[in-house]
């Protein structure tokens, strides 16, 4: 069998990283900013995405609200996974399409002062950017994170953090990486270690 394409997979991986370093820095820079503003203001994090982003979502939400490392209690951070409640994602899908699917649940869970975060590789989710669209009118603050192109979120949004890469497989390892770094920026901030 041949390493080659396992050595290669893995140092694009690494090279995509790299390339997300330098290029976002400042944006998760400020998306960190605006959710420690969010959260000490009683606002909430929202989170949506789709296949392998909605998997990130739920993730990302599990790590605010439980912890990060168990060596470090602290109290739990106000994040909801918009992807995970199946009655209603479906209720939705029917009654309103599935485009609708996380709108409808940033009317009626998102309030002026949170932050939804939506993840799209592509940048051009329907579903997400609808989200984007009922966020900005209830005032909510919009963070994105994208692949290469941004697509329409990325215009959409108020922080885009916007992955160097066009392969959707390194851009949702970025993502993954990038809200890790985020969700510990925050707990940095809200529960600095002695």
């Amino acid at each position: 069998m041949n390493l080659d394409p396992i050595r290669e997979y893995l140092l694009e991986t690494s090279r995509t990283a790299a390339r997300t370093a330098e290029a976002c820095a400042e944006e998760i820079l400020g998306a960190t900013a605006a959710i420690v503003e969010a959260l000490r203001g009683g606002g909430k994090i929202l989170l949506c995405g789709n296949g392998g982003s909605a998997g990130d979502a739920q993730h990302l939400a599990t790590e605010f609200v439980s912890t990060l490392t168990v060596d470090r209690r602290r109290d739990a951070i106000p994040a909801i996974a918009l992807t995970t409640d199946s009655s209603l994602i479906t209720a939705v899908a029917n009654d309103f399409g599935f485009d609708g699917v996380f709108a409808r649940q940033v009317e009626a869970l998102g309030r002026e002062g949170d932050v939804l975060v939506g993840i799209s590789t592509s940048g051009n989710s329907e579903n997400v950017v609808q989200a984007f669209e009922r966020a900005r009118a209830a005032g909510i603050r919009t963070i994105a994170l994208t692949g290469e192109s941004g697509g329409k979120l990325g215009a959409l949004a108020d922080i885009e953090i916007n992955v160097p890469s066009s392969e959707t497989s390194h851009v949702q390892e970025a993502h993954i990486a990038v809200g890790q770094l985020i969700a510990f920026l925050v707990e940095d901030e809200l529960y600095p270690r002695p």
